[in-house]
């Protein structure tokens, strides 16, 4: 019989080998990689099922700030390293561990819990939904129209290159400075930095990259960036491309200076844009913006909202107005008719009682809109989000959407 449960220390090691059986790679682990993963065992948050003494699914979460639509730092329940073995597949295992954590978070308070999914038809089902998108571009160079001549940033600015200790002083602060601005970014603790600069190494698999800095005329640091190159000559002619890992500006001057270097470093002919959000200021920072060819185009961070009147009245609105909402959730976190109420100075999610609501949708409907992007009317269009007043889901959108659409950088 199998036993879902809570890892222990003296189960670790064989948890890690089953995660790295699910996800396709050797079952066998160094003494780095095994001393990195012990960097992320917090008991109680590390879950297995267990067939005869032996782990044949993993799941873990961890504490998480995501940002929503205003600036506030919202606590989530970040969900990952989930997997089942080939051999214990179809047996109910993830839903097993998936409830056991949910109501552990709605337990601990957690108003959200979030994901990057690696297969898009498994979490709907869990109530959550995508509420980010990614996007990649790929850059030609030479069709970029960038004058090649450029040196360096206009206005006093400058771009230097540093190393991993410098981005490991200099990146926090940067990263809380941008969060804070941009819906769908979530915190990084220090194995963060340390992992993205190679300090600690969950693979053997290591590239050391480039690290370039952009600071404004104050001295101030605006923005940072990593990428790696690849490629060689071809017929006595450059064919090399510049992969951003990461790009973090704080400010328009700095994103379009840390672009601008990466076009202009000699050699290289296409710069890959690594995961941005889709509202990006890339491709028109470029007199062509043609030339900036979008090769990834994806959901990206999923949402599953456990306290609906948490989650609402943590963000803020661009106008006014109310909407009765009917919420159905199977697990019974967020089922409930809540009556929201927003104007710009503030907001109101309360129980609406006898109210008769003005849409009926699953919770995962509702994550999908949380953070300023997706579309109840495109819900209803879709037969996934029911109209009870005519008009209604066009109007909640209003209420819902933002100017600008959220973005979620990290892989976790």
């Amino acid at each position: 019989m199998t036993d879902v449960r809570a890892v222990t220390e003296d189960d670790f090691e064989d948890w890690q080998r089953a995660l790295r059986t699910g996800f396709l790679r050797e079952p066998v682990l160094t003494a780095e990689e095994r001393a990195a993963g012990r960097r992320q065992f917090v008991p109680g948050r590390l879950l297995g099922a267990f067939d005869g003494g032996r782990c044949v699914a993993t799941f873990r979460s961890f504490a998480q700030e995501v940002t929503a639509v205003g600036g506030a730092f919202v606590a989530a329940d970040a969900v990952s390293n989930v997997t089942v073995s080939p051999t214990h597949r179809r047996r109910g295992l993830l839903t097993q561990m998936m409830g056991r954590d949910l109501a552990a978070a709605r337990e601990r308070g957690d108003v959200v819990a979030t994901l990057i999914a690696a297969e898009y038809p498994i979490y709907g089902r869990y109530g959550f939904g995508p509420a980010t998108w990614t996007r990649e571009w790929t850059v030609e160079v030479t069709r970029s129209g960038l004058d090649p001549r450029w040196s360096g940033p206009a206005g006093g600015g400058r771009i230097g290159l540093v190393d991993g200790a410098d981005v490991r002083k200099l990146g926090p602060e940067l990263h809380e400075r941008v969060r804070r601005e941009r819906p769908g970014m979530v915190s990084r603790g220090e194995l963060w930095w340390e992992t993205e600069t190679g300090v600690v190494r969950f693979s053997s698999e290591w590239t050391e990259p480039f690290y370039a800095v952009y600071r404004a005329p104050t001295g101030e640091v605006e923005g940072l960036v990593s990428y790696e190159t690849g490629g060689d000559w071809q017929g006595k002619q450059p064919c090399v491309t510049a992969e951003v890992n990461w790009l973090l500006a704080a400010t328009p001057a700095a994103e379009d200076a840390l672009w601008r270097f990466l076009c202009s470093i000699d050699w290289v002919t296409k710069v890959r844009s690594g995961r941005r959000g889709p509202g990006d200021l890339l491709p028109f920072l470029l007199p062509d913006p043609r030339a900036a060819r979008i090769t990834e185009h994806a959901d990206w961070l999923w949402v599953r909202i456990l306290d609906v009147a948490g989650a609402l009245e943590a963000r803020t609105y661009e106008g006014s107005g109310s909407v009765v909402l009917e919420v159905v959730d199977e697990a019974g976190f967020a089922a409930g008719r809540y009556r929201l109420e927003v104007s710009p100075q503030g907001s109101s999610c309360t129980p609406a009682g006898g109210a008769a609501p003005d849409l009926t949708l699953p919770v995962n409907q509702l994550a999908e809109v949380w953070l300023g992007d997706g579309s109840l009317a495109r819900g209803a269009a879709l037969g996934r989000v029911q109209e009870e007043r005519e008009g209604a889901a066009r109007k909640a959108d209003a209420l819902l959407r933002t100017s600008g659409r959220p973005w979620c950088p990290d892989v976790f």
